[in-house]
């Protein structure tokens, strides 16, 4: 029945030859609200209270009885009574009941993964350690001063001929020293000597032009190494500012190669220049 309002509006309105946006003009109030009452769409007003003020307003408006529209309003605005008897069931969520056992399980697996990645670093840890290269031994005959240059190993070249002439019967050469023995085969060998006098402690690498390790360790300062190979030979010091570098009795200057952090890497020449050494991995 309560369709009729709309039809009784709306024909009153059209009696009264108003539109639909001049009758919103004269009550100052939004087209649409009118178009919803003569719709019967009265959900879209909001509460009965605004339903019914909205409805004398237009009925005054277009001439028609409020209170005969009342009546057919609250006719089609009867609601059942409710069936008691029906007691609906409660919902049950069960997503609050899932919650703590998400919340566990994420903690569980923050905790395993914190724990996992400390032992994975206490392994490399460990690794690096343990397989941290052993400062190479410097061989000695006799007893030593700390700043005497330790000697040479005698050359592999020299003890062949001794073991021939012991087989032989015949008398070995006379040798006066280890340096005279070693200077003609590393002039034979195209070898050069280099001198490296310690201040203080620095990590040392040395190789020569072959692939052979000269030195290769921490040299404990004060102290002196003397090495012998093929040049060039390629240094990198951990600390080249308690270093120097002698070549064929002169100084080698490496203070243009020494960084920021006191390490430097260089080349050292035949006759004793200090070039830069080639980058590796263009680093």
């Amino acid at each position: 029945m309560s369709e009729g309002i709309g039809a009784r509006l709306r024909s009153a309105r059209e009696r009264s030859r108003l539109t639909i946006l001049q009758a919103a003009e004269k009550l100052h109030v939004d087209p649409d609200l009118l178009e919803a009452l003569e719709a019967d769409n009265f959900a879209a007003l909001g509460a009965p209270v605004y339903v019914k003020g909205h409805l004398r307003h237009y009925a005054e408006l277009v001439g028609e009885s409020p209170e005969s529209l009342f009546e057919l309003y609250a006719q089609g605005t009867q609601t059942p009574a409710p069936d008691l008897t029906r007691v609906p069931k409660p919902i049950v969520d069960d997503a609050g009941r899932l919650v703590a056992p998400a919340v566990i399980v994420v903690v569980v697996f923050a905790v395993a993964g914190t724990v996992w990645w400390g032992v994975s670093l206490s392994h490399r840890q460990w690794l690096i350690t343990a397989t941290r290269p052993v400062p190479a031994a410097v061989s000695a005959a006799g007893s030593m001063r700390p700043d005497q240059p330790a000697p040479l190993a005698q050359p592999a070249a020299l003890a062949q001929p001794v073991s021939l002439a012991r087989a032989s019967g015949a008398a070995a050469p006379p040798v006066s020293s280890a340096g005279e023995r070693a200077k003609p085969v590393a002039a034979a060998r195209g070898e050069i000597d280099a001198v490296f006098t310690y201040s203080a402690d620095s990590w040392t690498e040395v190789y020569d032009a072959t692939g052979r390790r000269l030195l290769y360790g921490l040299s404990a300062g004060p102290a002196t190494r003397k090495l012998q190979g093929v040049p060039p030979f390629s240094v990198m010091l951990g600390d080249a500012s308690e270093v120097t570098i002698e070549v064929g009795g002169r100084t080698a200057s490496i203070s243009h190669f020494v960084r920021a952090d006191h390490t430097a890497r260089f080349l050292i020449a035949a006759d004793g220049s200090v070039l830069a050494a080639p980058r590796k991995n263009g680093g």
